[in-house]
């Protein structure tokens, strides 16, 4: 790094939604977040004094916060701004310094992720408004799925639809996966480049990913973040020939289709609550469906990991990360339940306690002692993830 940089230990964070933003400052020589906050409904009039009007609004807002409470005193105190972008498809290997050419490109994979890149590009721009100064960095999830091999990433379709329209898997929470497969080679104490992992990231949105010697190598969402495992409320795996009959059958558009795919299917579809919290309460009040969405996602879930033991060969590690992930004891010991063939086997005092049992790494082992695959619950941490990576795709560029 140099001298001009050295001086400059702060990182700000930024993920922008279609209806959120998540902050997070981070002194990245310790990787302390120094302070971290979101807000919520942008755009909704329900409330004026705590809602904004806009993406803008909201920004200034988090801006003129930081600087109130002396945290960002001026631009110069801060090496970067790092920004979540979710889908950068062929065009993005690495993370990359955002210029026109780079906004450019992120706009024209619009087209792939149109519920989310405008979003974050909306946030990049803003961003780089209200710091002019600052160099910016956009951090994709697709990134650490670039070393998938092509015949995973290739679709059995005409192949001209990948050549001329990028039809192909992408993948998906990539920052987040990479992270916590990090944090479990430092727990196993073994170089992460030694390791086959699996890990899920399981929250509203949910993916699991094969990680042989460090590198992605098949992972359950697709082109879009809508394949792969029953989610929140995303459908995940269905038959593609559904289409065709909702709007040849039953009249339905297009666009009802995605809706109800991207946000009335999964938990949400089959029991009406898309937080896990209140299925496994209704499941626990004998609530059929919900009983039912539980099985699907739980089933879901084993299939991939069987399916991914058999693509690897041999497993080091099963990784639990996600809020679903990370704090729900009973559906983590359902996924690995009846797998002791695979050498999987939670111990239910270790599942249960909540707390690492290794506080330097922050990782939770559940499984049972001289088991041959680890079972860990580690907390994921994209924000900071996004900091490293930034400040890494500045190092190169300097």
């Amino acid at each position: 790094m140099n001298v001009a940089l050295k001086n400059k230990h702060k990182v700000l964070v930024i993920n922008a939604g279609s209806s959120s933003i998540k902050y997070s400052l981070i002194e990245i020589t310790q990787k302390n977040i120094i302070a971290s906050g979101s807000i919520e409904n942008i755009g909704e009039t329900k409330d004026s004094s705590t809602n904004f009007a806009d993406h803008e609004q909201a920004l200034q807002y988090i801006f003129s916060t930081l600087k109130k409470s002396a945290l960002i005193n001026s631009e110069n105190e801060l090496l970067c701004i790092g920004h979540r972008v979710v889908h950068g498809g062929e065009h993005f290997q690495q993370p990359a310094i955002i210029n026109a050419e780079v906004i450019e490109n992120i706009r024209d994979t619009i087209v792939l992720a149109p519920l989310q890149n405008p979003a974050n590009l909306l946030g990049i721009e803003l961003a780089m408004k209200h710091f002019n100064t600052v160099t910016q960095v956009a951090v994709f999830d697709t990134t650490f799925h670039q070393t998938l091999p092509a015949h995973v990433y290739h679709y059995a379709v005409p192949k001209a639809w990948y050549e001329q329209h990028g039809v192909r898997r992408y993948g998906f929470h990539g920052t987040s996966h990479f992270y916590v497969a990090k944090k479990a080679a430092q727990y196993l104490c073994k170089p992460l480049e030694t390791l086959n992992i699996i890990s899920l990231h399981l929250g509203n949105g949910a993916s699991i990913t094969a990680i042989e010697k460090g590198k992605s190598v098949d992972t359950s969402m697709g082109m879009t973040p809508l394949e792969g495992l029953m989610m929140g409320s995303r459908c995940g795996d269905i038959d593609p020939a559904l289409h065709f009959y909702l709007t040849n059958s039953q009249k339905m558009s297009l666009p009802e289709i995605e809706t109800a795919l991207n946000k009335h299917s999964g938990l949400k579809g089959i029991c009406g609550e898309n937080d896990m919290r209140e299925v496994h309460k209704l499941a626990d009040s004998g609530d059929k469906n919900a009983q039912l969405a539980l099985d699907m996602y739980v089933y879901r879930i084993k299939k991939y990991l069987g399916s991914y033991f058999a693509t690897l060969g041999h497993v080091d590690a099963i990784i639990f990360t996600g809020g679903i992930g990370e704090n729900d004891a009973k559906l983590r010991e359902q996924c690995c339940y009846n797998l002791g063939v695979l050498g999987i086997t939670v111990n239910d005092s270790k599942n249960n306690s909540g707390k690492s049992n290794h506080t330097s790494s922050g990782c939770l082992e559940i499984s049972d002692n001289n088991q041959a695959v680890a079972v860990l619950v580690i907390k994921t941490n994209e924000e900071l993830e996004i900091a490293l990576q930034s400040v890494a795709c500045l190092d190169q560029e300097n």
